[in-house]
């Protein structure tokens, strides 16, 4: 029941801001949780259309693409994420998205 509620309170803040990146991730983050990889997918998708650089979302549609066997779309996610992490020398996350990406090349 709380993540229905907590879902419900992000859907409401998006009424209000619906450019918000961070709520838009968020939703997407709870729809996860809720197995709804689909549509989690999709509102990874609007995040990265409001903000191309917002870096949690590389990963995020990576690990979407493998739960939904498309591993060729999570190595190109998890890419562009690698590149966009350099850019941002963002270090940590440029780990998280080799380790994922090493971890697809071992299967």
């Amino acid at each position: 029941m709380q993540n229905q509620t907590r879902r419900n309170m992000l859907l409401d803040l998006l009424k209000k801001e619906p450019d918000d990146v961070f709520l838009n991730y968020a939703l997407a983050m709870e729809m996860i949780g809720s197995s709804e990889f689909s549509k989690a997918e999709a509102q990874l998708q609007k995040t990265l259309i409001l903000n191309s650089e917002y870096l949690p979302c590389y990963y995020q549609i990576g690990q979407l693409k493998e739960k939904l066997n498309e591993t060729n779309g999570a190595i190109e996610f998890y890419k562009k994420g690698i590149l966009l992490a350099k850019l941002q020398n963002n270090t940590k996350a440029m780990g998280e998205l080799n380790e994922a990406l090493w971890m697809l090349d071992d299967e």
